[in-house]
């Protein structure tokens, strides 16, 4: 009996999902461009309709897509960093199998404005620049009190600390802080894993440190307004901004596509998008748009012309 209710209740979904015939998108902004370029070529070349893309951040998509299966969810999801275990852990208590699909590799640049000072940073520096607490020289803890570049650095100009980063919902952020907030107190400060994620986790909330939302050309607007800024975001859009902004250098290596794709830039990251199993075959164009996004994403390919580096 209870194979039979369970059978009735996937045909009834099955029956549902067949009514929307457009591919529903969400998650990272990083990612936003390049599934949008893909989303376009597959509406002009294919029979189905253009898919609908959000730009929700990575956290935010995982959050709607592993709600469960049916119309009123997404199809796919696109993130700036792998699933975590939480998240898998959601989408399988609600009926949701993830198929992730990795596309290539992206780096987080410090960025300001390119009428502005050409600035080379270590993480470390950037760490006592944004973090909420940072070391007090005897073994403790303080709150920050950096006001300045000069403050951390008496070589670095007398400029405010300045910065804008994601939200807590952002894969950027996620990686932000992993690749520099976590590497600088594990390898500088030699702490251990529940003790830098307990103390190099937070960033500021003054004035210094400011959270903006998922929106990368507000960003590039708010630099361009004020050239001692900083904006932490993917460089892909820091590729296609090139003649406003600028990517610092970061432990002596500049932002670039040959330094990620090499490795000697220290702040890169894959990046992936994940289909809802229980969707394909239901919702119609979903194998053709990841067959197409899987073409677009290889080297030589349009998306690389847009920034993103590809799988080798």
């Amino acid at each position: 009996m209870k194979k039979l209710v369970l059978t009735a209740v996937l045909i009834a979904m099955a029956s549902t999902a067949y009514a929307r015939d457009q591919i529903s998108i969400v998650g990272s902004s990083t990612v936003f461009p390049f599934a949008t370029t893909v989303a376009e070529k597959f509406g002009q070349s294919t029979k189905w309709k253009t898919p609908v893309i959000e730009s929700t951040g990575s956290g935010g998509g995982m959050k709607m897509f592993c709600a469960g299966p049916g119309t009123n969810t997404p199809d796919i999801t696109n993130a700036s960093r792998a699933i975590k275990q939480a998240e898998k852990d959601l989408c399988a208590s609600n009926g949701v199998t993830p198929v992730e699909r990795m596309i290539g590799y992206d780096g987080i640049t410090f960025s300001n404005s390119s009428k502005g000072i050409s600035f080379d940073l270590t993480k470390e520096e950037i760490y006592l620049a944004v973090a909420a607490t940072i070391p007090d020289g005897n073994g403790g803890w303080k709150e920050n009190d950096n006001t300045k570049w000069s403050d951390i650095n008496s070589s670095l100009p007398d400029y405010r600390i300045d910065v804008m980063i994601p939200p807590t919902t952002s894969g950027t952020r996620d990686a932000f802080v992993e690749l520099v907030m976590h590497s600088v107190c594990k390898k500088s400060y030699g702490m251990s894993k529940k003790e830098y994620k307990a103390n190099c986790t937070a960033v500021r909330t003054d004035i210094h440190v400011v959270q903006v939302g998922e929106n990368d050309n507000l960003i590039i607007e708010k630099l361009v307004d004020e050239p001692r800024r900083f904006g932490v975001f993917g460089f892909s859009f820091l590729d296609q901004n090139s003649d406003k902004v600028q990517g610092a250098k970061v432990d002596g290596v500049l932002p670039t596509f040959d330094t990620i794709a090499d490795g000697s830039y220290g702040i890169s990251r894959p990046l992936f998008y994940y289909l809802k199993k229980e969707h394909i075959g239901v919702v119609p164009g979903i194998e053709e748009f990841d067959a197409l996004f899987t073409k677009m994403r290889q080297p030589d390919g349009v998306l690389e012309e847009q920034g993103l580096i590809p799988l080798q």
